[in-house]
């Protein structure tokens, strides 16, 4: 570089350095959802996130000194199982905490009305990739059938940060209940209603259930402005007709 800069101006551009790249990799998929079609653009981001995780780590790896095992850094691995734990859970919510930056951003520069309207357009498109995510990750089949969506919600960033449950209902549907909702706590501590999430969330479920497999559907039993019992905030019946 032309200009000389201090190791913690480097650092800072290190971090920032990180961030294009994270950008650059979502507007890659992005651009190729546009051209493409979402299934060949979902297929093509598996083929490059692989390859260009594999190229980075091992360049890091080698400047920083770990070892890889199983193209996952050997210090992640070593870590106690409870430390793994924290720092899963903290970083979901950091998702979290991103997500909410993000929408009051928005609510404050514009309105709440349109940032309601990113946040739902959001979903349509972060809650397929998370379903595809997670197939791919615990190896799920085409049409693993709901005890496969079963699965997979124990995966969704969500099952890190809220409490959930599942209630067998019969052997063709099962409720979803989200009994303990952070963003909903948080805003019932400060005495404000419920956050109006329902257009978000008939956009959310539906897309995550069919991508986990297209025979599945999804029905809205109770998601705020609803009204709800104390034991859950928003509740969903999904069936395999």
């Amino acid at each position: 570089m032309s200009q000389e800069i201090t190791n913690e101006e480097k650092a800072q551009l290190l971090i920032d350095y990180m961030h294009r790249i994270m950008m650059h990799h979502a507007m890659w998929y992005m651009e190729a959802t546009r051209q493409l079609g979402q299934d060949k653009a979902v297929s093509i981001l598996w083929d490059a996130y692989q390859r260009s995780y594999d190229i980075q780590m091992k360049r890091l790896s080698k400047i920083l000194g770990f070892e890889m095992q199983n193209s996952i850094p050997k210090p992640l691995l070593d870590l106690p199982d409870d430390t793994l734990e924290s720092l899963k859970n903290a970083i979901a919510v950091n998702w979290l905490a991103n997500d909410g930056v993000w929408f009051q951003a928005i609510e404050t520069s514009h309105s709440m009305t349109e940032a309601k309207s990113c946040n739902d357009a959001c979903w349509a498109r972060f809650s397929p990739f998370e379903a595809n995510s997670i197939k791919r990750l615990i190896s799920l089949e085409d049409q693993p059938g709901l005890d496969g969506l079963k699965q997979a919600l124990q995966f969704r960033l969500y099952a890190s940060i809220n409490k959930q449950s599942i209630i067998h209902e019969s052997d063709n549907s099962f409720i979803f209940q989200m009994n303990e909702c952070r963003v909903q706590y948080a805003r019932k501590k400060k005495g404000l209603a419920d956050y109006p999430c329902k257009s978000a969330g008939i956009i959310e479920y539906p897309s995550f259930a069919s991508t986990i497999d297209s025979r599945i559907q999804t029905e809205c039993i109770g998601c705020p402005p609803d009204d709800h019992p104390d034991d859950w905030y928003c509740a969903w019946r999904f069936t395999l007709p």
